[in-house]
C-alpha cells in the first residue's frame, strides 16, 4: 500500500503567501488526489511549515481512505467487511462491520424520517438500474436508452429501509430482502468528510478546507488576517461565460451542491442525471442545482439531495424550519431562489 500522501497526489502545488499581517509565519498549501470516493479530493490549509501541512494532509487522506473502503459498494478489500459485503450477503446472513458503518446507517435512517423518504439508503436496487443504463449510454450514445417503468417498479419493491436490520450490540447488519442493496451515495461522502474533519480538528487542524467531490468543509478561517473562506458556487450552465453564480463567505461551515450537470447521459436529446426521485423513480426535474450551507457536512449532503427532489415551496419550508441551515436553488430557467438567511453569506464582513 502507498505509505505517504506525496506518492498518491496526482497534482500538488505549494502556494506561499508572504503578505499576512500578524500571520507572517503561516503559509498556504494545497494538495489534490483522485483515489477516494471516485472523485477529486482537495485539501487547502494555512500552516507554519510544509511539514505541518504534510502531517495534516496525511492524516486526512489516511482517514478518508478508511471511510472510502468501508462505504464502497463496488469493490472488495482484503480483511474488510464493507457495504458491498453487506449487499453480497443480502438474505443470507448478518455481516459484522466496523462501527463507522453502523453509525452511518443509523444516521441515514434518521434522515430517511426527516426527509419523508427522499433520503433512502435502501434504494440501491433502483439506483443500480439507472447506473447500468447511464454507464452504457455514456460508453455508446447510439445505444443510450432509459429503463422501463416496469423494471424500476419491480426494483422499488425491494427498497424498504426497515429491512436493514442493525444489531448495535453485535455490530452486525443484515438485509432481510435478498434483492435489496444499500447505496449511500446521497449521504456517505458528506458524512465521511465531516467525520474526518472532526478528527483533523481534534488533532490541532485550525485553518483549512477539505473538499471531497464538491462536499466542502471549512475549518476555522483563512490563515491570513483571519478572513472568511470565499467559495464559488458552480454555475450549472456549463456554456455560460461565468463559472460561478455566487460567492459565499464561510467559517466552520459546510457547502454542498447537487446538480444535473455532472453525472448524466443523453437519450434522444434529453439529459438524464443521477439524482433519482424516490417517488417518481426517475431523475428529479425540479431544479438544475441546489446548494446547502450548514455546519455538518453529512447533513449538507443529505439535504442537497433531498431538497433537489422536493418542489420549491416544500423545500423552502423545510430548510427554513431547520436552525442554522440555508439553501440556494437554481431553477430550470436559470432563476435563483434563496432561503431566508442565505444572502448574508454572500457578503464579506
Amino acid at each position: 500500500m502507498l505509505k505517504k500522501i506525496v506518492t498518491v497526489i496526482i497534482a500538488i502545488s505549494f502556494l506561499i503567501n508572504l503578505t499576512a499581517c500578524g500571520e507572517k509565519d503561516k503559509k498556504r498549501y494545497e494538495a489534490e488526489f483522485l483515489q477516494l470516493f471516485d472523485t477529486m479530493t482537495k485539501i487547502v490549509a494555512y500552516t507554519e511549515s510544509k511539514e505541518e501541512f504534510t502531517k495534516y494532509s496525511q492524516l486526512i487522506y489516511d482517514n478518508l481512505k478508511i471511510y472510502h473502503q468501508l462505504y464502497d459498494i463496488y469493490n472488495d478489500y482484503d480483511g474488510i467487511n464493507n457495504i458491498k459485503t453487506i449487499n453480497d450477503n443480502a438474505g443470507i446472513k448478518p455481516v459484522k462491520v466496523d462501527k463507522k458503518i453502523i453509525d452511518l446507517l443509523l444516521y441515514s435512517k434518521e434522515w430517511y424520517l426527516k426527509t419523508e423518504g427522499k433520503i433512502n439508503i435502501a434504494f440501491g436496487a433502483v439506483l443500480k438500474i439507472w447506473h447500468k443504463y447511464r454507464t452504457e449510454g455514456v460508453e455508446d450514445e447510439t445505444k443510450a436508452a432509459i429503463p422501463k417503468m416496469e423494471e424500476l417498479q419491480e426494483a422499488a419493491n425491494h427498497t424498504d429501509i426497515n429491512k436493514i436490520i442493525i444489531d448495535e450490540i453485535n455490530s452486525t447488519v443484515y438485509l432481510e430482502d435478498p434483492q435489496m442493496s444499500i447505496d449511500v451515495g446521497s449521504i456517505g461522502k458528506g458524512y465521511a468528510t465531516e467525520q474526518v474533519s472532526q478528527i483533523a480538528i481534534k488533532s490541532g487542524f485550525t485553518s483549512g478546507l477539505i473538499s471531497v467531490g464538491g462536499n466542502v468543509r471549512a475549518i476555522g478561517n483563512k490563515g491570513i488576517d483571519d478572513k472568511l473562506w470565499n467559495l464559488g458556487i458552480q454555475n450549472p450552465d456549463r456554456e455560460s461565460e461565468n463559472n460561478t453564480i455566487s460567492i459565499v463567505y464561510v467559517s466552520d461551515l459546510s457547502v454542498v451542491s447537487s446538480g444535473d450537470y455532472e453525472r448524466y447521459y443523453t437519450v434522444n436529446g434529453k439529459r438524464y442525471h443521477h439524482i433519482i426521485d424516490t417517488d417518481t423513480l426517475f431523475p428529479s426535474e425540479y431544479f438544475s442545482e441546489v446548494t446547502i450551507l450548514c455546519e455538518n457536512s453529512g447533513m449538507s449532503d443529505a439535504l442537497s439531495t433531498a431538497v433537489f427532489c422536493m418542489p420549491i415551496e416544500k423545500g423552502l419550508e423545510f430548510i427554513n424550519s431547520l436552525p442554522d441551515t440555508e439553501a440556494l436553488w437554481v431553477m430550470k430557467n436559470g432563476e435563483i431562489k434563496y432561503s431566508e438567511g442565505f444572502k448574508k453569506f454572500t457578503k464579506e464582513y
